[in-house]
């Protein structure tokens, strides 16, 4: 999910951090090192779909086939499901969440019936399958609930135009991100996924998820079949919920607490500290999921921005008449604390992301020598020439067979052809210049990093920063003021929307990687569920644009979705492309988070010892929360990490078997739910019709 337009969730299993947790996939010994989340080291084996793959400790039922079309077309069904979800969640608060959990438990629900009937095996492997097929069809949101109603709401597809009007361009614009992210992927799986090997959160419980579905016997027979009805309990709970909250949101939706209280004992700061600031209860079950997942550095260090920006020199800097409030971006002066804070946040992001990929270049450097020469091999195929040798002296960690990898001529040419086919489409249908589209495009390349760095530690994609980056380098461009301000928009979701494909491409690598499975299997899953995502996208977009006006209409205030992210690039679009400026004081903010970034993770490496490294300040997620104008969400992440640690506390055993499935439950049932309120407000049922323990200030 992503403050804007992050992504999320993530797992975190607290431990001693001396122990060593001991698992059997696939009938191969797997170690996982106890940190503060649980993350597994290298899976050795990988074995040939060819050989038997058997031994008397096989855990596993051998599987002939990994990738097949019924695991891939039920996992984008699923899939689909989730996009509805996201779409409605994100245009509210500005968050997405993955398909992975969700396509992981209910494909093995659904296949596993199917498997038996049919006669034949449904193993782990290809349950990864369909969990990257749902993962690739739920995830392609990002476009839509950022850049894309901007554009409307400027006027910038022309005047009166709905997406009714623009139906093939909109399919057109999804089909490049998602094939186009997809290919994109590909050759970062072996920084990311195998020399760093970040824990990346939600696709490593998604594996172990699987790994403990399958297991064999009638015990673990018993325990799957618990595992995915807590999972239904959990869905069904944060579905109900939040249909409960639509009609008496004082008490089911949020509770704000500060507010009555201080105006009981008539202190107006604590009314303002909930009131304006956002310091409330929220009953928000995809964030208490997500805190049950997160581990402990994660959740204090985003309360911590969050404290510093919206609780402690955000409210000072207003109350002195420095800022303009907490919110929004066209305010005069200095601006507000969100406008403000926005800039050293990305900072702490970007640097913390770029001192990674600095410390581990050497594989990146490799996967880029590595594709050139490939693609002049390609040329010279052609050409009727003789290859290119690898002349390098790389030896890589990858310990998966040539046979079972994606092949690099896949993702090279299949680069190659989206690339074009984006920057014509840019250019026919958005007007935006070539030159534009082809910098964009490298941009995007650079940026993926930052968010598969944050993602991999945090399980939180910031889209929304690294849109942000590209605005404000799409900002100075010359032409006609609708043309600039289309390019800016459109330049930064494509370096969104291709980073969003891309983490969760390489999160379904991750996935794969851990359960021994094929890549390129994999692969193949993620093109099936490209197509039933580009299907989906634009129908539910126009869907919800059609029950709420204001999602692409600026002139009706009162709007169901708070629209977050839209506002902001739309503020931001504005702001950079008509001559507003950044205060300097929060330039010069900016550039001492940069130094602080760097020099936090080089203490990290070179002074803090291993075992208490996972405890350390992240400053990547103490960006997040200086941009995360939500105080309630980050509140409802620490809920959901204190009830995982009680929970530790009273039962570590259950804990590491339903958390995850609780978590996803959470998680996708307040999404559905979304849909269930989209389908209430076409048919005029009013919401918010019980007002017990609201007024008009908090209401």
């Amino acid at each position: 999910m992503s403050a804007f337009d992050e992504k999320h969730p993530h797992p975190s299993a607290e431990v001693d951090t001396h122990a060593q947790v001991h698992h059997e996939p696939l009938g191969h010994s797997a170690t996982f090192k106890a940190d503060d989340v649980v993350h597994a080291d290298k899976v050795s084996v990988f074995e040939d779909s060819h050989s038997n793959g058997a031994d008397d400790n096989e855990e596993f039922p051998y599987e002939e086939h990994q990738f097949t079309w019924r695991a891939a077309i039920v996992g984008s069904l699923l899939g689909c499901v989730v996009a509805a979800s996201n779409l409605y969640v994100g245009l509210k608060i500005g968050w997405t969440f993955g398909a992975s959990l969700w396509g992981a438990i209910f494909g093995f629900i659904i296949l596993k019936p199917i498997s038996r009937a049919m006669g034949d095996t449904f193993g782990p492997r290809e349950n990864a399958t369909c969990q990257a097929a749902a993962t690739t069809a739920g995830g392609l949101s990002t476009g839509f609930v950022t850049a894309i109603p901007a554009l409307y709401r400027m006027g910038l597809m022309g005047v009166g135009r709905t997406p009714k009007d623009d139906i093939l361009t909109l399919f057109l614009w999804t089909a490049c991100a998602a094939f186009f992210g997809m290919f994109f992927a590909v050759p970062l799986r072996t920084h990311f996924v195998i020399n760093q090997d970040l824990v990346f959160p939600t696709p490593r419980a998604a594996a172990e998820t699987i790994r403990n579905l399958h297991r064999t016997g009638s015990k673990a027979a018993t325990d799957a079949k618990r595992t995915a009805s807590i999972m239904m309990g959990a869905f069904f709970l944060a579905f109900i919920w939040v249909l409960i909250g639509n009609f008496i949101p004082g008490i089911f939706d949020t509770v704000h607490i500060l507010y009555w209280i201080g105006k009981s004992a008539g202190y107006l700061n604590l009314q303002h500290a909930d009131q304006v600031w956002g310091w409330a209860w929220s009953w928000d079950f995809s964030f208490f999921g997500a805190g049950l997942m997160t581990p402990a550095s994660t959740v204090w260090s985003f309360i911590l921005g969050e404290f510093i920006a919206y609780g402690l020199a955000g409210p000072l800097m207003d109350q002195s008449g420095y800022l303009n409030g907490p919110r929004g971006f066209t305010k005069g002066g200095n601006g507000s604390a969100q406008s403000w804070f926005l800039w050293p946040g990305i900072a702490l992001m970007v640097f913390t992301a770029f001192g990674e990929l600095a410390i581990n270049g050497k594989s990146l450097w490799h996967g880029i020598t590595s594709g050139v020469r490939e693609g002049r091999n390609l040329i010279r195929r052609l050409t009727k020439r003789g290859q290119l040798a690898d002349e390098s002296n790389y030896v890589s960690k990858d310990t998966v067979p040539p046979h079972l990898q994606v092949p690099t001529l896949w993702w090279t040419s299949g680069l190659l052809v989206s690339g074009v086919f984006t920057v014509v489409l840019m250019a026919v249908d958005f007007k935006v210049p070539v030159y534009s589209t082809i910098l964009a495009i490298i941009l995007s390349f650079i940026l993926a990093f930052v968010g598969l760095q944050a993602s991999g530690e945090t399980d939180i994609n910031p889209t929304g920063s690294i849109g942000k980056v590209t605005q404000l380098v799409f900002s100075r461009f010359p032409g006609e003021l609708a043309v600039v301000q289309k390019t800016n928009l459109m330049c930064a979701n494509i370096s969104a929307s291709v980073c969003a494909q891309a983490v969760d491409m390489v999160g379904d690598l991750k996935t794969g990687h851990l359960l021994g499975a094929s890549p390129r299997s994999q692969f193949l899953a993620q093109c099936v569920g490209s197509v039933f995502a580009i299907a989906a996208a634009v129908p539910l977009f126009i869907l919800y644009t059609s029950a709420y006006e204001c999602i692409i209409d600026e002139s009706i205030k009162k709007c169901e979705f708070g629209l977050v992210s839209v506002v902001t690039w739309q503020a931001v679009c504005k702001l950079l492309t008509t001559g507003g400026t950044v205060p300097k004081a929060s330039v010069i903010t900016a550039g001492i988070c940069c130094v602080l970034a760097i020099a936090n993770l080089l203490i990290r490496i070179k002074l803090v010892p291993q075992k208490f490294r996972p405890y350390w300040l992240n400053l990547n997620a103490v960006g997040l929360g200086l941009i995360n104008p939500s105080p309630a969400l980050a509140m409802a992440m620490l809920t959901g990490w204190a009830a995982g640690r009680i929970w530790i506390k009273i039962s570590q055993d259950s804990h590491e078997k339903y958390m995850y499935s609780i978590a996803g439950g959470f998680i996708s049932g307040v999404g559905v739910a979304g849909i269930v309120k989209a389908l209430l407000v076409l048919g005029k049922v009013p919401a918010g019709s019980v007002t017990w323990a609201c007024n008009d200030d908090i209401c």
